[in-house]
């Protein structure tokens, strides 16, 4: 899976990051980062319950 954050879109609520910490951290502003782009399967299900918590709806999980 890839995940790719709209920086233009994001507006630093942290919900992804709360609801999946291995796959999203704040950056130095606040807003989000993610720390695994190429996230494995595993992690799947993290990175779509954080990409789904974005109020901006600025994140996308590309699946394989």
């Amino acid at each position: 899976m890839r995940v790719v954050v709209d920086s233009n879109a994001c507006m630093g609520h942290g919900q992804c990051y709360a609801y999946a910490p291995r796959v999203y951290q704040p950056d130095d502003e606040g807003f989000c980062a993610v720390i695994e782009p190429d996230a494995e399967a595993d992690l799947l299900r993290q990175a779509i319950e954080g990409a789904e918590a974005c109020p901006e709806a600025a994140i996308t999980v590309e699946k394989p």
